[in-house]
């Protein structure tokens, strides 16, 4: 347990051990990130309500909401097309809310990990990210939808540069902003044993080098990889809301040579 007094949410299921947390970070005083870490049906998910909007915590809580209560037992093809249905889905209903309000946008920032059988998926939009460590090296997945990414594409600014830019909280795409149909992007692979999949919103990655967050995913203290790297997030005095599921997949995980509907991930 943090000094903060937040734990972490543990979980053990099949061949995967999940740890969950959410805290307001050193600075802010209120939390406007959600979380759901379902093991039992392979779904796991971070959204991060955008600053500058109105109720961000109620945008990503009903985004995260909304994939709480997806069956168990869906195939893969499903599964995914289950996930970026109710996402659509909040997307219009969020846009149909702020208009209601009179206000810009109610938005929020989602990142999804899904698995089942030999494979696993990521589908986001927003700034909020996927990390993989295997073999001990740490690699991000997913892509920033912000305007710092595409200064770093345009090549007008570095890597470095954009983590301190000025409008590094801007974000180009979420659930309940941008265009009128939600598009969210897609990244699948084959799962191996002892993989280490780090979930996590901005205040997390903004906070950690990469190599900082695979250090903390490899120490081992007893305590729950999620309230390990929360605890390394406000020793450095994070000054934004920290969310982080951690999946880690069994050793003795064996993939399977029978993918089947398993792929359409």
């Amino acid at each position: 347990m943090t000094e903060r007094g937040v734990a972490a949410e543990v979980k053990f299921v099949g061949g995967f051990s999940s740890s969950a947390v959410t805290d307001a970070g050193a600075v802010r005083d209120h939390n406007e990130d959600s979380y759901i870490s379902c093991p039992d049906i392979g779904l796991w998910a971070v959204a991060d309500g955008v600053g500058g909007h109105y109720a961000g915590d109620v945008a990503s809580r009903t985004a995260t909401e909304a994939l709480r209560t997806v069956p168990a037992g869906l195939n893969a093809t499903h599964l995914i097309t289950e996930v970026r249905m109710r996402l659509a889905m909040v997307h219009r209903q969020l846009k149909e809310e702020a208009a209601q309000r009179g206000v810009d946008a109610m938005a929020s920032t989602i990142v999804v990990l899904l698995a089942r059988g030999s494979y696993f998926a990521c589908l986001w939009a927003g700034d909020s990210r996927v990390y993989l460590l295997r073999d001990g090296k740490i690699t991000q997945l997913t892509r920033d939808h912000s305007l710092v990414q595409e200064l770093v594409d345009a090549k007008t600014i570095t890597e470095d540069e954009a983590t301190t830019h000025p409008r590094s909280n801007v974000i180009t795409r979420a659930v309940g902003g941008g265009d009128a149909e939600l598009a969210l992007d897609k990244y699948s692979a084959q799962l191996c044993a002892g993989d280490r999949f780090l979930l996590c919103s901005d205040g997390l990655w903004k906070t950690l080098a990469p190599e900082e967050l695979a250090r903390v995913l490899l120490t081992a203290d007893g305590k729950p990889s999620a309230e390990r790297l929360l605890e390394a997030a406000l020793e450095r005095r994070a000054d934004d809301n920290v969310t982080i599921i951690t999946v880690e997949v069994s050793p003795e995980f064996v993939p399977s040579g029978d993918h089947g509907d398993e792929s359409a991930l």
